[in-house]
């Protein structure tokens, strides 16, 4: 597992020198791609809720320290979907082919709104009809990255146990046993 920590620090810091440095400036179709949070969304899915809260909270604060903006919204943004793309990840097929763009897409879309909402409540500028339009290529883009970067991170991440497949969430403190009929 520290294997995978220091190759998860490793990837996050080179994608955040890349976001901040060239991929931020590329803006086609009126927006540009979050990298970030692709790949994080990707390491999530593949190594769960735990190490996606980590991650996230670890590049939330590289970014914020790079752009030298107020520190923390951007790491609880990314720590908060690095859990739940985690926690789907766990809860469901990992090796299910719609579940890196589903996750990229809806953590695209809370990502956008939760940015607002945390900026509108700091008192700092939310600039709401620049994120309206710019929010469709940004998801455009980060879909056409996911595929990818997810090839990339489960190259890097191999499964840990590949025959393991969830296919029930078991409710802790309810019986599984079946109900038994009164008689008849």
């Amino acid at each position: 597992m520290t294997l995978d920590a220091v190759k998860a620090a490793a990837l996050l810091f080179l994608v955040v020198v890349v976001q901040v440095s060239i991929v931020s400036a590329y803006h086609q179709l009126g927006g540009s791609a979050d990298l970030v949070l692709v790949t994080l969304l990707a390491l999530a899915l593949l190594r769960g809720s735990i190490f996606g809260a980590v991650a996230g909270f670890a590049a939330g604060f590289l970014i914020d320290s790079a752009h030298l903006s107020t520190l923390g919204v951007t790491s609880l943004l990314l720590t908060v979907g690095g859990f739940l793309i985690g926690r789907y990840g766990e809860t469901t097929a990992r090796d299910r082919f719609h579940a890196p763009f589903t996750s990229v897409g809806i953590v695209t879309i809370l990502y956008a709104v939760g940015t607002l909402v945390l900026r509108f409540v700091l008192g700092d500028p939310a600039p709401l009809g620049r994120a309206v339009t710019e929010l469709p290529a940004v998801f455009v883009w980060n879909l056409v990255l996911t595929m990818p970067v997810y090839a990339v991170c489960r190259r890097l991440f191999p499964p840990i146990d590949p025959g393991h497949r969830v296919h029930d969430v078991r409710l802790i403190g309810v019986s599984q046993s079946a109900p038994s009929g009164g008689g008849s």
